[in-house]
């Protein structure tokens, strides 16, 4: 233990997604260390991110403005939709080149256990974005693991009602895995072969 305001610094940065205690120990004394300039630069960008980012009126990815820049884009294909678990998912999908239409965010996956369920995603809006008739493929590429693989059989459930083509991605990501993990190539891969949902 530290006194005052270092421990609490080393404590705050322990809260962080995938930082332990030692971990959060070698930030706080690097940022210790640094310029001033520095350290006062990343408070800035801290807070500047909390004040500008918010998420798509549409699709619930990251943005600046009320909508992304992907749902932006009349390049985009409107007809497709990939439903993902999180914003971080879109990136990892967008680094293959291999998509070309538009995203829905659900903003996790069904966990009973760690009590969500469908009504904390956005499962709603996805049925309203439905109702236009102007998707006629919804890909669920949700993660390969238990909560990912609820989430996804779920939706397959609600959806097939629609008359939409649902697919699934293929094979090529280990089960267990998180997609914003998964190489270029492995995710590639799984979307060029992805297969209809049962």
């Amino acid at each position: 233990m530290y006194e005052g305001v270092v421990q609490d610094l080393i404590d705050e940065l322990g809260r962080l997604p995938g930082v332990g205690p030692k971990s959060a120990q070698r930030i706080a004394f690097h940022l210790l260390q640094a310029d001033p300039a520095d350290v006062r630069r990343l408070a800035e960008v801290l807070i500047e991110v909390k004040d500008k980012v918010k998420f798509c009126s549409v699709c619930f990815n990251v943005a600046e403005d009320d909508q992304c820049r992907i749902c932006r884009d009349p390049r985009r294909d409107p007809s497709v939709l990939c439903v993902v678990e999180e914003y971080k998912d879109v990136v990892a999908i967008e680094r293959t080149r291999e998509f070309r239409g538009r995203y829905h965010v659900l903003g996790g996956a069904i966990s009973p256990i760690d009590g969500i369920g469908p009504e904390q995603l956005h499962i709603r809006e996805l049925l309203t974005r439905l109702g236009d008739g102007t998707v006629t493929e919804v890909i669920l590429a949700t993660d390969p693991n238990l909560e990912g693989e609820a989430t996804a059989t779920y939706l397959t459930r609600m959806l097939g009602p629609l008359g939409l083509r649902v697919t699934r991605l293929a094979s090529g990501l280990p089960v267990g895995g998180d997609l914003e993990y998964a190489d270029e190539v492995t995710l590639g891969r799984a979307f060029v072969g992805r297969q209809t949902a049962t």
